[in-house]
């Protein structure tokens, strides 16, 4: 069998069948790990210097070449054949191409099992960062959107039901601060995949790679790893990213429902920019809000890559095997998926148009100063079980009258319950009922400002860290 072919073979009498070749061969997603692969080949090129195995010239002459192979893989120039088994293959049979036997030598000290965790891991520590961009932008628009509301009343709800006046300025507010938690995760978990598995090996350590910490800074982990089965087994960290990726998937999908909701007919509170929607092919009146849809749909797309990776896991025993190369397409799925939607849902918020007099209009239907009325009472000295029980019943009384809450007379007032004074008519407001929330958290205008204030400051350092560029 020629070595040319695979990284393995010289014990087999017979070349594989091609089911198994077919079978075996990695899926073409996997050049995008090219230039990671090549960066922890720079390194153990390095390493292989300190060993004895290869001078500086041919280190220098290696390294050149990887950089070469990179470069044109990235262009397209040169691509896997169909004999390549996967892209370390790839790798080593251009550098034998280019290099003869010395291209034979970077082998020495490594196997697959430790650059294809490595190749994976420098991939997602990259993506944690791109991801981050492009969700401060989400953010941003969340934001933009809110400050321009902050005097906008609207309906709060529970159970889809009509609940309390809010400004719309905090209801955009709490997918910001949703989505913010999620870089927070990002970062964390940067954090926590800093150790390096190169060196070791196929899965007892390397006795030729023996200063695996030198090559784990050089690629700019924090330092290498504690336990060679685990570093080349483990996948957890793979895990953990995809499960940040399925809950900015569920973060989408909720903003994506609202967003559904305001734009239909029933709602008719935001309107739909041209440039962000489509139509329909039968009905030319139809606007859609097919980006918010097909972010609510692929949100299931996202936790389903982490039930794949988490399944894939379970049962699997020590060290590497084969059932891992799972974690490529879980990841990369997870990846694209939010790569698409998060520019898509940026765009769809920064542009939205609201009716803010609709929207005023609905912040006090369904009752929804009634708590006013029980608060009222509280601070008067009526215990809140009984003010709870006042205030339902001129509920159920405006509901027979068929008038609202703000339409009660002094004489109603009496009738319903002697507590219930005229003076708390100046409280059954929306703009009363805003102004009273006025603590940090709630919703009175200058409170959702403050909110903005301090959510600005808290993302400055994840700005900084998402557009630094991975090492």
């Amino acid at each position: 069998m020629s070595s040319t072919k695979t990284l393995w073979g010289g014990r087999f009498r017979s070349a594989p069948d091609p089911t198994l070749t077919r079978y075996s061969r990695s899926d073409a997603s996997h050049i995008r790990l090219v230039g990671f692969d090549v960066a922890g080949s720079r390194a153990h090129a390095r390493e292989l210097v300190r060993a004895g195995i290869l001078d500086d010239d041919e280190c220098r002459s290696i390294v050149a070449t990887l950089d070469a192979i990179a470069a044109q893989a990235a262009s397209g120039e040169i691509t896997p054949v169909v004999t390549d088994e996967d892209i370390h293959t790839f790798i080593e049979r251009h550098l034998m191409e280019r290099l003869g036997d010395l291209g034979g030598k970077l082998r020495a000290g490594r196997s697959r099992n430790d650059q294809a965790a490595n190749d994976l891991k420098l991939y997602l520590r990259e993506e944690a960062k791109a991801v981050s961009v492009e969700l401060l932008a989400l953010i941003d628009a969340l934001i933009n959107q809110a400050t321009a509301h902050l005097d906008s009343p609207a309906p709060g709800f529970t159970h889809l039901q009509a609940a309390q006046p809010i400004v719309f300025g905090h209801q955009l507010m709490a997918h910001a601060q949703a989505l913010s938690r999620n870089l927070d995760r990002l970062r964390d978990w940067h954090r926590r995949s800093n150790r390096s598995p190169l060196g070791a090996a196929a899965l007892a350590g390397s006795a030729i790679a023996r200063d695996p910490h030198e090559t784990a800074l050089e690629l700019g982990y924090e330092g290498s790893f504690e336990n060679s089965i685990d570093a080349v087994g483990s996948r957890d960290h793979v895990a953990e990213f995809i499960f940040v990726t399925a809950m900015i998937g569920i973060d989408l999908s909720r903003l994506s429902e609202e967003i559904i909701l305001w734009c239909s007919q029933s709602f008719s509170w935001a309107k739909l920019d041209d440039a962000f929607s489509t139509g329909s092919s039968i009905m030319p009146q139809k606007k859609n809000p097919d980006i918010a849809e097909l972010t609510r749909g692929r949100s299931a797309r996202l936790i389903g890559c982490l039930s794949s990776i988490m399944a894939t896991l379970k049962g699997l025993p020590f060290a590497y095997n084969r059932d891992l190369i799972e974690d490529k397409k879980a990841a990369f799925e997870a990846v694209d998926t939010l790569h698409m939607a998060l520019p898509a849902m940026s765009g769809l918020v920064r542009t939205l148009q609201f009716d803010t007099a609709r929207m005023r209009e609905a912040a006090t239907q369904g009752f929804t100063l009634a708590t006013e009325m029980a608060d009222w009472l509280a601070l008067r000295g009526v215990p809140f079980s009984h003010a709870h029980e006042i205030t339902g019943r001129a509920v159920r009384y405006c509901e027979d009258q068929g008038i609202t809450l703000e339409d009660l007379t002094p004489q109603m007032l009496a009738e319903i319950d002697p507590a219930l004074e005229p003076a708390i008519m100046e409280h059954i407001t929306v703009e009363a009922a805003l102004k009273a929330r006025s603590a940090q958290g709630g919703t009175a205008p200058e409170a959702v400002q403050r909110q903005i204030d301090r959510l600005g400051l808290t993302l400055a350092p994840f700005r900084t860290w998402a557009e630094e560029r991975a090492q």
